[in-house]
């Protein structure tokens, strides 16, 4: 009997008139800008004595992934952050802000010491995604950041997320379980990359613009689906133009974030946590 390979069906593209000027595209730029405060920016002028640890004890220190010790006023706090570079040489340095498996045990080991000492984490994420190269994987990249999705999940500490950039997928997850999850006005939080979307359903990169609202991935749109918790302003026009009132909006929304999540116990905080991710994604058919 003679066999019959059929393809699968392609998307149907979506109108191109609807997204002509996708104010998702625009924000997907701003988000990916240069000149944009990356995680060392914001933690130089909203912390004081950042001390940075570093090295994952099983395999090295990554570059990709910042992690220390530092004060938001008087509390002290555990910080960690995914760090891009500025220019091509800081960039081969960074891996373009794509951790590998050491970024993510790094990150572990220091969460596991704020929750040892009892201090609060914020974490910085800014990245279009974990490194999926041969070494990552043969080190364990998916295994490291299912752990962190795990144990951040048991955590008996405050933990607060900013998604100051980009937010890719798991890569962006792999330090994003946390109590509160804020986004800054100008920063995306995806599943994958508008480009990754258009050549997987249209096989098309002209289509990114549709992708990118499709995909649904501005601050707004997280907000509405109650992904994140608040929008943090930045100056007109975006971060990249005023670094410092940046930096001044998202420290007044960290503290305003943590007081209360100071007042909780560790079992509460634990159980919070818990009831938030667990109510996403569930919805009503009528």
């Amino acid at each position: 009997m003679k066999q019959v390979k059929t393809k699968a069906p392609k998307q149907s593209k979506p109108p191109q008139a609807e997204t002509a000027a996708s104010t998702s595209w625009k924000r997907v730029q701003l988000a990916r800008h240069p000149q944009r405060p990356f995680a060392l920016d914001y933690i130089e002028k909203i912390f004081t004595e950042f001390t940075e640890v570093h090295g994952d004890r099983a395999f090295g220190d990554d570059h990709a992934t910042l992690s220390g010790f530092a004060y938001l006023d008087d509390q002290p706090v555990v910080v960690i952050g995914q760090q891009k570079g500025r220019d091509t040489k800081e960039n081969i340095r960074r891996n373009f802000g794509m951790p590998h498996p050491e970024g993510y045990r790094k990150a572990m080991r220091v969460m596991k010491m704020a929750e040892k000492f009892k201090k609060p984490i914020i974490t910085f994420i800014d990245t279009p995604g974990a490194y999926p190269g041969l070494g990552a994987e043969e080190r364990g990249q998916a295994e490291a950041i299912a752990r962190n999705l795990l144990e951040m999940a048991k955590l008996r500490t405050p933990v607060i997320a900013v998604v100051i950039g980009e937010g890719g997928s798991g890569g962006a997850l792999g330090i994003g379980v946390a109590n509160k999850v804020l986004m800054m006005e100008n920063s995306i939080y995806s599943v994958i990359s508008p480009e990754g979307c258009a050549a997987i359903l249209w096989n098309d990169r002209e289509m990114i613009q549709q992708a990118s609202d499709v995909l649904r991935l501005t601050a707004p749109d997280l907000l509405s689906f109650k992904i994140v918790d608040d929008i943090v302003p930045e100056p007109e026009g975006g971060a990249h133009l005023d670094h410092d009132q940046a930096a001044q909006n998202l420290k007044k929304a960290l503290i305003k974030t943590l007081g209360p999540l100071l007042e909780l116990s560790p079992t509460a905080l634990e159980a919070q946590r818990y009831e938030k991710f667990r109510a996403m994604g569930v919805f009503q058919e009528k």
